[in-house]
């Protein structure tokens, strides 16, 4: 009995150490909100007014972002300072729906389902790191 005890307290010494080593974005609790593109139909353009911020807000550079939207869209386009332009008419629903997919696709962790995501190239392949959990996943290349 005194033997099992023992062993118990190594493992609670342990599992204390462990808990330690995990880093501080795994216990925190703010919540991820999805940006919206506010978006203005100009003529035979669509121009997303606030472009700069929502690629910031999901930590991607604008121009992946933009990539995605234009394949997506079946378009073409370019960022100009915080907003970008795109050749055709679309709503804003369209738009925000297609945000909702990168970020489904591109942003959001597929084993711990949290934001605290980066892209980085392994051996020529796109893989989502989670900085929460440690998890890798490859990415479709756009």
């Amino acid at each position: 009995m005194v033997k099992a005890d023992a062993e118990f307290e190594e493992y609670e010494a342990l599992l204390d150490k462990a808990y330690e080593q995990l880093p501080d974005k795994l216990f925190e609790s703010k919540r991820f909100k999805l940006p919206k593109g506010y978006s203005v139909i100009q003529g035979n353009r669509t121009i997303i007014k606030n472009f700069g911020d929502v690629s910031s807000t999901l930590n991607r550079d604008p121009q992946h972002v933009l990539k995605y939207l234009l394949r997506e869209l079946g378009t073409s386009g370019n960022v100009e300072g915080n907003r970008a332009i795109l050749q055709g008419k679309f709503t804003h629903y369209v738009i925000n729906d297609r945000i909702k997919e990168y970020v489904d696709n591109f942003v959001i962790c597929h084993e711990c389902n949290r934001p605290d995501t980066v892209i980085i190239r392994e051996d020529r392949i796109d893989m989502l790191k989670c900085s929460a959990c440690g998890a890798r996943s490859p990415l479709k290349s756009l």
